[in-house]
């Protein structure tokens, strides 16, 4: 089932249960999908690019959650990382630090890698290949310590 068949049924779900914060979360959700493939036009949308809607909506969501907790705005705070939660649930499963280390280090080996001066050339490829697994300043910061 396509993400965004499954955001309906999420939708439904969360409409039948009267879950405010589940249904506000899931609808912005399925304007993004919308909004996307509006720009694709006749191209297929593909599973790369829902992830990256999804990344995208969770780091905003977390950037807020940060910036109400540093604020003193719990209230506001509580509602940006419940919806943070409701979209993760529709991302892959996210690596831990161990499991990214050592998918970082096989990344490390394959690209031959042997300097932060290859920086490039190992972002290059973790980004393709842990797309959805994990986001993008953790890599980075992996790369970057691993190189060192």
């Amino acid at each position: 089932m396509s993400l965004e068949n499954t955001i309906n049924e999420a939708i439904k779900t969360a409409m039948r249960a009267k879950d405010r914060v589940a249904l506000d979360s899931l609808r912005a959700v399925k304007s993004q999908i919308l909004l996307l493939k509006t720009e694709a036009r006749d191209a297929e949308v593909t599973e790369d690019q829902e992830i990256a809607i999804l990344q995208r909506m969770v780091k905003q969501r977390k950037d807020s959650y940060d910036q109400f907790t540093a604020q003193g705005r719990n209230d506001l705070a509580e509602v940006e990382e419940a919806q943070m939660k409701i979209i993760e649930q529709f991302l892959p499963k996210q690596l831990s630090a161990e499991e990214l280390e050592a998918e970082m280090k096989k990344i490390i080996a394959e690209t031959g890698a042997e300097s932060i001066k290859d920086l490039g050339k190992v972002m290059a490829t973790a980004s393709k290949s842990l797309a959805g697994k994990s986001d993008g300043k953790s890599i980075s910061e992996t790369a970057k310590r691993l190189l060192s």
